[in-house]
């Protein structure tokens, strides 16, 4: 007797909703530890681990509007956890109250020291227009934050929508391991 394809489709749907519903639980699993798992290019792939060490420089925020549509409606960020229904974003800090950021077409500096990568680019990687903050200098004040990946190029981050509120931040977070 032959085993047709319609005879093996329940099979292949109950592993598909097995690794799904296993797949949900990791990530919540890994929710409930403190572990988060970055795949986007700001960042080297890999876990990394909420921590209550202030010192932290990467930091889980939710952006402000109208970014956070934005980044959501592009694809920037995925669906998760935000108010908006989007993925927080995970980016090193790069400037706290007290320094001096200045955006221009070079790029991010703090302090006078320009951090590499950060040039803002005109368009996306899909070409639509990518506005940036407006170019100038910016002195930090109490409770706002510049976030930046000098790791990768076309990171959306603080050269596109500025200051961050610390009020934003949701967790301090360390590398655990990354590949």
């Amino acid at each position: 007797m032959r085993i047709g394809l319609s005879d093996r489709l329940p099979k292949v749907r109950r592993a598909a909703l097995v690794a799904v519903v296993v797949s949900i639980s990791v990530f919540q699993l890994f929710g409930l530890v403190g572990l988060r798992i970055n795949t986007s290019p700001s960042l080297p792939v890999g876990l990394y681990v909420v921590t209550t060490d202030g010192s932290a420089n990467l930091v889980e925020f939710c952006p402000a509007e109208p970014f956070a549509a934005l980044a959501l409606i592009r694809g920037y960020r995925h669906a998760g956890s935000c108010r908006d229904g989007g993925a927080p974003l995970l980016k090193p800090v790069v400037a706290t109250a007290g320094d001096m950021v200045e955006l221009s077409g070079r790029g991010l500096s703090v302090n006078g020291l320009l951090l590499p990568n950060t040039a803002p680019l005109s368009k996306d990687t899909k070409g639509r227009p990518l506005p940036a903050w407006p170019f100038g200098r910016y002195p930090l004040t109490p409770g706002t934050v510049w976030v930046a990946s000098s790791y990768h190029s076309h990171s959306f981050d603080s050269r596109y929508f500025g200051p961050v509120y610390e009020t934003a931040i949701r967790h301090r977070l360390k590398v655990f391991l990354t590949l």
